[in-house]
């Protein structure tokens, strides 16, 4: 017996393949009937048909049951796959005729909600108002791991050195840069720009996920990365600077959206502190409908937007 793919695509029909599909994950051809409700002999000469059809056995029967042959694992992958795809196709149609309908879950930093995603979120909430976004604040460097784990939709993230990005898929989304914070007094509030090695000696004031970073910069200048302070939270860490007890590096983002009195931003001259945020798909798993055109609105907004203020 060979394959042969244009009789196979003439000759079955959809209840068979999930009937098969049925028999292979109930490892019996009885209970696989009682799933799709059909007389378990009825079952037994479909399936037999669909095995002569393929052209290859495709269930090896024990006195247990049945065991998928290595063609019949095949044959199950592809059809999960198609029925997958049947799925996503129903949930488009359906979308035209009543709605985009759905639950979104989105993963993200406060550095990025504040500036940028709560409006757009916002935005699309009103467009869509069936569908139900789920909101999750992270830290950046497990935003993409959440997309890899299917704990959310989409993930939008700062660029980082060591992120691993092989088991997503990105899109551009903003850029933006780093600051340093400066009390108006403070000698390096009048400069153009400041580096990060002139910073080193200052009493630096570091958000705990910012530390990587300048721990590995300091490393490449060869000098000691001691900060002074170290919190959680860049509204803590700017009041401290405008408190005059040190200097903090921070997205200009948020230093546009904080607005507050007694500081200075001074643009960092580094190249690494060029601030690059991109949105992060799962590379192995189709978005939903509602995740795609989510996806969409988002890509559609001027990668160099400024933040609202």
């Amino acid at each position: 017996m060979t394959f042969n793919r244009l009789h196979f695509i003439r000759q079955t029909d959809l209840f068979t393949l999930r009937l098969f599909l049925s028999a292979v994950e109930e490892q019996q051809i009885g209970r696989a009937a009682l799933r799709e409700n059909i007389a378990a002999s009825t079952a037994t000469k479909r399936i037999q048909d669909f095995e002569e059809i393929a052209g290859v056995p495709l269930l090896e029967r024990t006195p247990k049951g049945v065991v998928a042959t290595a063609a019949g694992e095949v044959i199950a992958r592809y059809i999960r796959k198609l029925f997958a795809d049947m799925d996503d196709m129903r949930a488009e149609i359906t979308a035209f005729s009543e709605g985009l309908r759905g639950e979104v879950f989105v993963a993200s930093a406060r550095s990025i909600f504040v500036p940028y995603l709560s409006r757009e979120l916002g935005a699309f909430a009103r467009d869509f108002p069936q569908v139900d976004l789920v909101l999750r604040e992270l830290e950046n460097t497990t935003i993409v791991q959440a997309v890899l784990q299917g704990d959310a939709d989409i993930g939008v993230f700062a660029i980082m050195p060591g992120l691993d990005l092989s088991g997503v898929q990105t899109h551009p989304y903003r850029t933006d840069r780093l600051v340093a914070v400066v009390p108006e007094a403070h000698a390096l509030a009048g400069r153009a720009s400041v580096s990060f090695e002139e910073l080193m000696p200052e009493n630096l004031i570091v958000i705990s996920a910012m530390h990587a970073a300048f721990a590995k910069a300091a490393r490449k200048l060869g000098g000691e990365y001691k900060p002074k302070y170290s919190v959680r939270s860049t509204g803590v860490a700017m009041s401290l600077a405008q408190a005059r007890l040190g200097v903090t590096v921070q997205p200009e983002c948020d230093v546009l959206q904080a607005r507050i009195d007694g500081v200075v931003a001074v643009p960092m001259s580094d190249s690494w502190a060029k601030r690059i945020v991109q949105i992060a798909t799962p590379r192995d798993r189709h978005l939903s409908p509602a995740a795609r055109a989510l996806l969409e609105q988002l890509q559609s907004r001027p990668a160099d937007a400024q933040p609202h203020a």
